[in-house]
């Protein structure tokens, strides 16, 4: 049997958008009136083939279900407790507390400098700062739990003591129960909840929002020489397959993100599919966050246009994002990245 898949594209933005809405023509992506559609592509592992919205009637009846079903998906608002989607993206600031992370490793280990650091991601206009014991950069070892834990746990506090929206970004379940008490409000399990089977029953009973996240092996081996049989399709059935498994254990609220994990366990080709493609996700009904700070695939098209900070290659991919209605961007350099969507969407949307 054939597996179909429905990807929104063609997108019109800001005042064109309202019209279009508003004629009929096109439809709006995750409810919002200033990004819409007016072309799906339907897909399959053998061919691809773009279908106007107006032209969806002239399908078999059976086709026209399956589209349909994907369409109430991805133009419906998409909602995480205590986070307001009514603009977007929201922006995740990066606190590792780590001596090994790739951009930031040793930086902010010591509390006063971490305590500040969170000070200035709220001010530059972090709408969730993303904390960290353990980096997960490839070819990363795994650290003891303990370790983990106490490198953090000051840092969670003095977080949720200055009203941030705090995600906890481990793959353990004794960190995660740990910080139970502190309210944390996200969990951010880059393994897709596969590292550490007890996390499930954590996230059942307590309810936590979480992101399902896509990786393929471990930090020490997903750079590994990665394939796939198709990136794009093979992500998309990983988060169905999750899904249904969150579903069977009993998980049945919707505060969940979905990220497919740029550069864990992808190479280049890889990266670039999944941004290129990346509105495909959205017919899993589920917002979408991206993180493409820093990241090595930026100095790979660079080449000798390559920087330490990478700021231009961040900024060009996060609004990439936003033009694909991504709702949550994870980034280093909040205010750079906030200054950039800030002019793009006043000369785009006048907002």
């Amino acid at each position: 049997m054939i597996k179909y898949y429905t990807r929104a594209c063609n997108f019109y933005y800001g005042r064109i958008s309202k019209e279009k809405i508003k004629k009929k023509i096109s439809l709006p992506l995750n409810g919002s009136k200033l990004i819409s559609f007016d072309t799906i592509e339907l897909i399959t592992r053998k061919k691809n083939k773009l279908i106007k919205i107006k032209d969806i009637k002239h399908l078999s009846s059976s086709l026209r279900k399956k589209i349909f079903r994907d369409l109430k998906e991805i133009t419906k608002k998409k909602n995480i407790k205590n986070l307001n989607f009514k603009s977007y993206p929201l922006l995740m600031g990066i606190l590792n507390v780590t001596p090994d992370s790739f951009s930031d490793g040793g930086k902010y280990l010591k509390t006063n400098l971490a305590n500040k650091h969170i000070k200035k991601l709220k001010k530059d206009g972090a709408d969730i700062i993303d904390i960290g014991g353990e980096s997960t950069r490839p070819n990363s070892n795994t650290v003891n739990s303990i370790v983990e834990w106490n490198r953090i746990k000051s840092k969670l506090k003095f977080a949720k003591k200055n009203n941030i929206f705090v995600s906890l970004d481990t793959r353990k379940s004794l960190v995660l129960k740990n910080s139970l008490p502190l309210k944390i409000d996200l969990l951010n399990d880059v393994s897709g909840l596969n590292y550490d089977y007890r996390i499930i029953n954590i996230l059942k009973k307590s309810k936590i929002p979480f992101v399902l996240h896509h990786m393929r092996g471990t930090p020490k081996t997903m750079q590994n020489n990665p394939k796939y049989k198709n990136v794009l399709l093979d992500i998309y059935d990983f988060f169905e397959k999750k899904l249904k498994f969150i579903r069977d254990n009993k998980i049945k609220h919707k505060n969940i993100i979905l990220d497919p994990g740029i550069g864990f366990g992808k190479n280049l080709k890889h990266n670039i599919t999944i941004l290129n493609q990346i509105s495909i996700f959205h017919s899993l009904g589920f917002p979408i966050m991206l993180g493409i700070s820093k990241k090595k695939f930026i100095k790979d098209i660079a080449s000798n246009n390559d920087s330490k900070n990478r700021t231009g290659g961040t900024i060009s991919s996060s609004i990439h994002g936003l033009l694909q209605g991504i709702q949550i961007l994870r980034v280093h350099d909040v205010n750079e990245v906030k200054q950039s969507i800030k002019v793009f969407n006043k000369i785009i949307f006048n907002l």
